[in-house]
């Protein structure tokens, strides 16, 4: 028998449906060292929880997130609730011997992610590890464009352009909710979407921002308060009373990386048309390459040794010697969003059944957070360059 590996989650709105779907059918399609249990869900509200719990696979509630670290049958604690709350319940389970998978950004603050990666370090020396999810690094043709750059295929990387565009808040009476309340996210665009071109962008160059020059913008300063909100999307009212945007809708900024290599990097959820628009190009002295998360399942590749004009070619991600794709349908037969996920939970599930640090590690996503700290002191200075 595969000794379990017993799961209490956090949290149970978007990012929680995300992550119990990926807990439920990781071990059903990829053998794992470890077999996941859906222990415990925790929440606020007792009626909303046991209703969730109850759709999403859970055997038991807690009210209180302190209960789900005392508990001596979880293994494992899964955050996957607001900003600032990361920090407390991180490091609380890990000084309870409690191995984590936090959502991104890490926290709220580069003090906050410290403070995090810190208790991390300490903890993995007694065998509990952590893990932050940035989720859209086990995309099959984002891991493809990685291993490209890795085995030398772009040559010297040059050039390295990222967005993430969407556009659920261009209605500017979409309901004020906790993502756009700075004390609760953290940051709007930036460190909602902008995170995750980051950490795409220094993993797949597999290099660091060094500096940044950055421009954040609110186009909405207002919204109607109140009214249900769950994910994305949701429309609030003209009539009543309207709170204070207190986030950025748009980031925009060019950077520096560590290997020369020069950056730039919109995020913003105010691109009409756009629904989730996650795109990463690299250009090296050799070759490009290109992704569009609304085309998920495709990479494209331009190689300059081929004939003149010979333009981008299609790499389809779905043969069975690419990331992750042949555990699961025939050739051709394309992934989906939810797929990351569980890509996610089987990496972190084998990195601790191997005792090895699973990535990306907090110190990882500390240097995100960085990043993002130096595009906020940027904007604020009148785009002055910044180091990170």
């Amino acid at each position: 028998m595969t000794e379990p590996l017993r799961i209490g989650m956090v949290g149970y709105a978007f990012m929680g449906a995300a992550h119990s779907h990926a807990w439920r059918t990781a071990p059903r399609f990829f053998d794992l060292p470890l077999a996941p249990e859906m222990t415990a869900l925790a929440g606020r509200d007792a009626d909303r929880l046991a209703a969730a719990a109850a759709k999403l696979g859970w055997d038991s509630t807690e009210t209180d997130w302190r209960r789900l670290i005392e508990r001596d049958d979880i293994d494992l604690v899964d955050i996957c609730v607001p900003g600032n709350l990361h920090a407390e319940i991180a490091i609380a389970a890990l000084e309870a011997g409690k191995h984590v998978l936090c959502e991104k950004p890490l926290a709220n603050s580069v003090e906050e992610a410290e403070a995090m990666t810190a208790a991390a370090e300490a903890a993995k020396a007694n065998g509990a590890l952590a893990m932050c999810g940035f989720s859209y690094r086990r995309t099959p043709a984002l891991s493809l464009a990685k291993r490209l750059v890795d085995s030398g295929a772009l040559g010297e990387i040059r050039h390295v352009r990222a967005q993430y565009l969407q556009d659920w808040l261009t209605d500017e009476n979409a309901p004020l909710t906790w993502r756009l309340d700075k004390a609760k996210s953290g940051s709007g665009s930036l460190g909602d979407i902008g995170a995750h071109i980051i950490d795409a962008a220094q993993w797949i160059s597999g290099s660091d921002v060094t500096g940044v020059s950055a421009i954040l913008e609110t186009f909405v300063k207002e919204r109607p308060v109140g009214g249900d909100f769950v994910g994305l999307g949701g429309h609030g009212g003209a009539d009543g009373p309207k709170g204070p945007v207190t986030v950025d809708d748009a980031a925009v900024f060019t950077a520096r990386f560590a290997n020369n290599a020069v950056g730039v990097f919109e995020a913003t959820r105010f691109a009409l048309g756009r629904k989730n628009a996650m795109r990463v190009e690299v250009n090296g002295s050799k070759a490009s390459l290109a992704f569009d998360f609304e085309d998920m399942n495709s990479l494209w590749f331009y190689d300059a040794a081929d004939e003149p004009n010979a333009g981008f070619r299609k790499i389809q991600a779905t043969e069975p010697e690419h990331p992750y794709t042949g555990n699961w349908w025939p050739v051709g037969h394309g992934l989906g969003y939810e797929h990351g996920f569980t890509h996610q939970v089987v990496d972190l599930v084998n990195a601790i059944g191997a005792g090895e640090q699973p990535t990306p590690s907090f110190a990882d996503a500390l240097q995100v957070q960085r990043v993002l700290a130096a595009v906020e002191a940027s904007a604020a200075d009148e785009s002055r360059w910044t180091a990170v």
